[in-house]
C-alpha cells in the first residue's frame, strides 16, 4: 500500500498524499464552521509524503508529529483482496460493497448484470444514473457525503494537501476499473485536480463520468472495462 500511495504522489503531481490526514486536527465537518486558517497552515510542515524514509520493510519519519491515512486507496484495498479470496474459493456470481467501493465478480446468476445507482451530487436523494456492472470495480469520489455548507458554498472533506482547504471543480467522479484501488485512486486524484482532472480522466482512458460544481457532466461509463 505504501508503495502504491508514492506511486500515486507521483501520477497526481503530488496532490495525492497519505500524510495528509493530519489536516483533520484542524477540519471537524460536523461542526458547522471553518477552520482558523491559521490551524490550517500550521499543520502543512506536516504533510509530504517525500519527508518519509521509506525503504522497505522500514518507514520512518522525518517530521515529528506526521501521520499517514491511506483514504482513498485502504477501503479499496480491502475489495481487491476480499474479491481475491472469494475468487480463490470458486465464487462465480457476487458483488461486494463496502460503503459504496463495489467490485463484481461475475454477472448475477441468470447472467444479468449488477444494477448500480449514482446519486447526484446536488440533489443526494436522486439517482441520476444506473450502471450495469458485471465485473470489475466501480467507485466515486464526491463532495456530497462530508461537508459544511457556508454562505451557500459547500467546502468538501476532500482536502488540498498544499494549501490545507477544501477542493474546488467537481462535485463528483465516478470510475470503472479492473482493480477497486485503481479506481479509488483515479477519483480521488481527479477530484484533487478540480477542473484539470477532466482532462486527465480523458487521457486515461477509464470508463468514467465526472459532474462539476455547476452540474454539468462528462464522460462515459459506457464501455467495458478493459
Amino acid at each position: 500500500m505504501l508503495d502504491y500511495a508514492f506511486a500515486c504522489y507521483k501520477k497526481s503531481d503530488g496532490l495525492f498524499d497519505v500524510t495528509a490526514g493530519v489536516l483533520r486536527r484542524a477540519w471537524t465537518f460536523s461542526s458547522g464552521n471553518l477552520p482558523d486558517d491559521h490551524a490550517v497552515k500550521a499543520l502543512l510542515p506536516l504533510i509530504g509524503i517525500d519527508k518519509l524514509i521509506w525503504k522497505t520493510p522500514n518507514l520512518s519519519f522525518s517530521v515529528p508529529g506526521m501521520e499517514l491515512d491511506f483514504g482513498g486507496i485502504g477501503k479499496e484495498y480491502a475489495v481487491d483482496r476480499l474479491a481475491g479470496l472469494l475468487a480463490d474459493e470458486g465464487v462465480k456470481h457476487g458483488l461486494i460493497d463496502l460503503g459504496g467501493d463495489f467490485f463484481a465478480i461475475g454477472p448475477q446468476i441468470n447472467g444479468e448484470p449488477w444494477q448500480i445507482g449514482l446519486h447526484d451530487p446536488h440533489d443526494a436523494g436522486t439517482i441520476m444514473q444506473e450502471v450495469a456492472l458485471s465485473r470489475g470495480a466501480l467507485t466515486t469520489s464526491g463532495d456530497y457525503e462530508r461537508y459544511l455548507e457556508i454562505g451557500g458554498k459547500r467546502f468538501s472533506h476532500i482536502l488540498n494537501p498544499r494549501t490545507g482547504w477544501p477542493v474546488q471543480g467537481l462535485a463528483s467522479v465516478t470510475a470503472l476499473a479492473p482493480q477497486c484501488m485503481l479506481a479509488g485512486s483515479v477519483t480521488t486524484i481527479a477530484m484533487l485536480k478540480g477542473r484539470d482532472g477532466i482532462q486527465w480522466l480523458a487521457n486515461l482512458a477509464l470508463p468514467h463520468l465526472w459532474v462539476d460544481e455547476d452540474g454539468q457532466q462528462g464522460g462515459s461509463l459506457s464501455v467495458e472495462i478493459p
